[in-house]
């Protein structure tokens, strides 16, 4: 079938029942970019939607569209179809690809294996520079659509790596000379790695490319720095859903339904709501300083906002700088350091502002000093829970994203409100005997 076929096949897609009019949209859209439908189609659009399309067009059609694809890129694809359309793509598939494809299936989807490129250019050590070069080049010739990669790996018979050579090496050194004496070490990982925590290490050591091996040391593939930033973004998508209180879209914002949008949200509310509740157990039991000092009640919104504000602040911050690398829980003691240090800076310029909202308000001198008081030490103690929750729950392997801001807010909201009450006792006389 020609590459014309194929796009026909793409276009009447536009016609197919199973398609909502979000991805009919969207394809026409891409098509009308000049998106050539034959070559480009899967890679222009995301793994559910390719997936769609893969399940509208007839088997063949669809293993000429995942052959434009890198490996990796298409088992993402087939991973959201059914057992029995991916067999049938599968087994439509010359056998080679089939294989290479299955393999990376085998692997968990969030291990490094499963977004590795299992075809690597190969030399032995006791090859010269010129038989290197002509394997190269007898390689591109044979898969000109291949990238060209930064490195040619050097093996042992049985795949065991030795080190790489760089190409620009090769191209370089004397023709006669042993491909052996250029091998420099590489820093490698384990199939079941993290993808994640892999490509922190790709880009930690600055690689073009990070080889996996297994326990044996023995080549498996190689994750590309495409592959490492495309694993980065996509984590860095879900953890900024995860802290906005909401488990992360697997497609795209335009073609989640209602239904699915409240599935995602529901569970996180229902818990935020439930943990809410303890806020009002608080205010319940302080009941009757709120009865004798009114005044109390004004700054309340006020207060509890601070922390949580305060408290968010921090959250997003480490958990991003959690997600690149940057730090880590032997990091602790610095970082509670360097968060405390910039709260009391914080806690200054907000209790200053505390103090003159409650002028503004007109109450007390009283109940000014306590609400500027309270504002210090809720925006230290947000300070203090916000810089060690989200780094003791990564090191009990729990997903820091998870610590959201809304869940955040709501602790420092109960027990702001007891530090404020507290606060009030101590400095308000008219408590006294309460």
């Amino acid at each position: 079938m020609s590459s014309t076929e194929v796009g026909k096949a793409a276009i009447d897609l536009s016609q197919v029942a199973g398609l909502s009019s979000a991805d009919r949209r969207q394809l026409a859209e891409l098509l009308d970019t000049g998106v050539d439908p034959g070559t480009d189609l899967l890679a222009a659009i995301d793994a559910d939607l390719a997936a769609k399309v893969l399940r509208s067009v007839p088997a063949t059609t669809g293993v000429r569209l995942l052959a434009a694809l890198a490996a990796p890129h298409a088992a993402e694809i087939l991973r959201h179809l059914d057992d029995d359309r991916r067999d049938g793509l599968l087994g439509a598939m010359p056998a080679d690809r089939a294989r290479v494809l299955r393999g990376l299936l085998s692997w968990p989807e969030d291990s490094v294996a499963a977004h590795m490129q299992p075809d690597v250019l190969t030399v032995s050590p006791t090859a010269t520079v010129a038989q290197a070069v002509d394997q190269i080049r007898a390689h591109a010739l044979e898969r000109p659509n291949d990238s060209a990669g930064a490195y040619v790996y050097v093996v042992e018979a049985d795949k065991v790596l030795l080190g790489a050579v760089r190409l620009r090496n090769l191209v370089l050194t004397a023709a006669d000379r042993p491909v052996a004496d250029l091998v420099d070490d590489v820093v490698t990982v384990l199939p079941l790695s993290d993808a994640e925590d892999a490509a922190m290490i790709l880009f930690d050591h600055r690689l073009d490319e990070l080889p996996v091996i297994d326990t044996e040391g023995r080549l498996l593939g190689i994750l590309t720095e495409d592959d490492a930033v495309e694993i980065v973004e996509e984590e860095a998508t879900e953890d900024a859903e995860r802290q906005g209180g909401s488990e992360p879209l697997d497609v795209p914002y335009l073609r989640a339904s209602p239904w699915l949008l409240w599935r995602k949200r529901i569970v996180w509310l229902l818990v935020l709501f439930a943990a809410e509740a303890y806020t009002g157990t608080v205010l319940r039991a302080f009941e009757e300083e709120m009865e004798a000092v009114v005044a109390l009640a004004f700054f309340i919104p006020l207060l509890i906002g601070t922390g949580g504000n305060t408290g968010t602040q921090i959250t997003t911050t480490l958990v991003r700088a959690m997600g690149t690398g940057q730090i880590r829980f032997r990091d602790v003691p610095a970082i509670v350091t360097k968060e405390m240090s910039t709260g009391a800076l914080i806690a200054i310029a907000m209790a200053a502002a505390a103090m003159v909202r409650a002028w503004t308000l007109g109450v007390g001198p009283e109940v000014t000093l306590t609400v500027c008081l309270t504002v210090a030490a809720i925006v230290m103690w947000a300070s203090l829970v916000s810089s060690v929750l989200p780094l003791a729950l990564k090191k009990v392997k729990v997903d820091p994203a998870v610590v959201s801001a809304p869940m955040i807010a709501t602790i420092v909201d109960g027990t702001g409100l007891m530090i404020y009450f507290w606060i009030a006792h101590l400095t308000l006389p008219q408590l006294a005997g309460l």
